[in-house]
């Protein structure tokens, strides 16, 4: 009796499992399979053009050495950060500061004859100036004594000639004394040759000073050396590059877009860009710069983006990825760009779950973003969508949305 309630049940529990299972299987041919679907919902649609690019600072600086010379000491090496005239080369100088001495030594004779110009020639010839001239009045005093005489019968025409010569002698040193003045004062010959001089000694002293600086090579703004070609004991010459160095400040990303998302760039637009060598960590940028002219070779237009806060890993000539924001749309009807059919076609169309079946719609897209659309016409918000990519599914089927669709 009991082995036969056992049996009972059993038949009891497989019937219950065989109706279960025939439930299961009508429900999924009236209703349909279940199928996973998208929803239209509201958001940002945010389209950009991507490209990619390299680091660059707005110039590089080129160093090297203005004159020939023996290379002493290279206290830098290539990478490292310099400041504003520290030393990058240093070169032998002592036939330098030879030349600067020699003309220190010009210049202090200049200054010490223009000195006695003012203080004791000038002084001298006034002097002399005063002696002839009352040597003069002298001598015109004498000559007309002796022509009174000569007249009164007293002396002889020699006399008279004698005081002649003497009167015009008087007249010549007084001549001669006033030119010495002249030439002697601040306006005179004398003066001006000297003052020429000293200018000329002057300039000898700082062109000396200069070739001195030249041994001497030093950064000209604050950077990195990207580059180095030169040792201690090198012959250097004018017009080698020795060092390069990539300054401080702004730094830049310059991409070739195609000529096709032309009409889309515009200045001040920002993006995002994130080197290839740390892809997870993105950082801000702006479009700065868009090269007039096209590349008729590639078929690209030359862009440039300003990073205002670069990230310290962030190297010279480093390969960037970059996406431009070019247009945004602020809480626009959207749905995933994998839900339409057809997205590129004259006529795109959706599958709209409506009353349990797949119903075709036509969708007027608008703005076309990084993996969503905006929908200008066709499903409303918050329509479920069964995604393109679902080919089995076709229009005027049965079909159960999936959970947490």
């Amino acid at each position: 009796m009991i082995a036969k309630l056992w049996t009972l049940r059993w038949w009891i529990l497989g019937g219950a499992v065989a109706l279960g299972v025939v439930a299961y299987l009508a429900q999924g041919a009236m209703f349909g399979p279940r199928v996973e679907v998208v929803k239209v919902v509201r958001r940002d649609v945010v389209q950009t053009v991507v490209a990619s690019g390299r680091v660059a600072t707005p110039f590089r600086v080129d160093v090297g050495s203005q004159i020939v010379g023996t290379v002493t000491e290279v206290p830098v090496a290539e990478g490292q950060t310099v400041k504003t005239g520290q030393t990058l080369i240093a070169l032998e100088a002592s036939e330098a500061r030879a030349g600067v001495k020699q003309a220190e030594v010009a210049v202090a004779q200049a200054e010490a004859h223009l000195r006695q110009l003012r203080e004791l020639q000038l002084p001298v010839a006034g002097q002399a100036l005063r002696q002839a001239e009352a040597n003069l009045t002298n001598a015109k005093v004498q000559y007309e004594r002796n022509r009174r005489l000569y007249e009164a019968g007293f002396v002889g025409k020699s006399v008279l000639d004698d005081a002649q010569r003497n009167l015009d002698v008087a007249q010549t040193q007084v001549d001669s004394a006033r030119k010495q003045v002249e030439t002697a004062q601040t306006t005179g010959s004398d003066y001006a040759i000297a003052v020429t001089a000293l200018e000329q000694a002057r300039a000898s002293l700082q062109a000396a000073r200069a070739r001195l600086a030249y041994t001497t090579i030093q950064a000209p703004s604050d950077g990195t050396l990207i580059a180095r070609d030169v040792e201690r004991g090198d012959v250097v010459q004018p017009g080698k590059i020795l060092m390069v160095l990539s300054p401080a400040g702004e730094t830049q990303i310059v991409l070739q877009i195609d000529e096709r998302n032309l009409g889309r760039l515009k200045l001040g637009q920002k993006a995002l860009a994130s080197a290839d060598a740390y892809a997870a960590q993105r950082f801000p940028a702006e479009l700065v710069y868009i090269n007039p002219g096209v590349d008729a070779q590639r078929g690209t237009v030359e862009v440039k983006l300003r990073v205002p806060q670069p990230p310290e890993y962030l190297k010279q000539d480093m390969t960037v990825s970059v996406d431009i924001e070019v247009e945004r749309r602020p809480g626009a009807l959207a749905l995933p760009a994998e839900a339409v059919h057809d997205a590129t076609g004259h006529a795109p169309w959706v599958l709209v779950v409506s009353q349990g079946r797949a119903v075709q719609r036509t969708v007027t897209l608008g703005l076309r973003g990084e993996g969503w659309v905006e929908v200008l016409a066709g499903p409303a918000e918050g329509d479920l969508v069964v995604p393109a990519s679902n080919s089995r599914v076709k229009a005027g089927q049965h079909l159960r949305p999936a959970p947490n669709a």
